[in-house]
């Protein structure tokens, strides 16, 4: 499991034996079931996840019904927006799938940095490049009609609609599951 951390960080940096034994010394592997709620609304939240394998599903509820905030999926952070500050949480975490996650903590984070300042650095480049990703996915989403957050999903993860169902991509679309088969049918016909 180590391995696919390494592989991801290697995107952002050279991997040194250092960075690798640092690495080694500072996972934690935690392994969830299908179904498992990880986080609950009221909830305090002193963890954060790196999902090595399977697919993570953040939603709230609103007026009874559930909104599908985000999906994680492989090589993707789950930092919950109440993490570290010790107040009830407003959303849920709940695995769609068998997961498989590095665990990190405010504690173990801190005694990582001070021991391995360059994880510190790459952590902060990992930080820039995950905001800006969500930056242009939210003016994306904001600037786009139904169809067009339909088409950018399955281009940027098709696999999506089948590891989530229907009704939940819906609700991260931002649109009810009938509009949603509307708008697949619609593609399927202009194929």
């Amino acid at each position: 499991m180590k391995n696919e951390i390494l592989k991801y960080l290697s995107k952002y940096t050279v991997i040194t034996k250092e960075l690798e034994n640092a690495i080694s010394e500072s996972t934690f592997i935690k392994t969830f079931r299908k179904g498992s709620v990880i986080l609950k609304e009221g909830g305090i939240s002193n963890e954060c996840y790196f999902i090595i394998k399977g697919c993570v599903r953040s939603y709230f509820l609103k007026d009874g019904e559930e909104k599908t905030i985000e999906f994680y999926t492989e090589e993707q952070s789950v930092i919950p927006a109440n993490y570290e500050t010790f107040k009830p949480s407003e959303s849920y975490l709940e695995c769609l799938e068998d997961t498989i996650v590095s665990v990190g903590n405010p504690k173990l984070e801190k005694e990582t940095f001070q021991k391995y300042p360059q994880l510190e650095s790459l952590s902060r480049i990992i930080a820039e490049t995950i905001i800006l990703k969500q930056q242009v996915s939210f003016t994306e989403f904001r600037t786009s009609t139904p169809e067009e957050r339909y088409l950018n999903m399955m281009k940027a993860r098709p696999d999506l609609h089948q590891r989530a169902p229907q009704h939940q991509i819906a609700s991260y679309l931002g649109i009810k599951p009938e509009s949603l088969s509307r708008i697949r049918k619609r593609i399927i016909s202009k194929k």
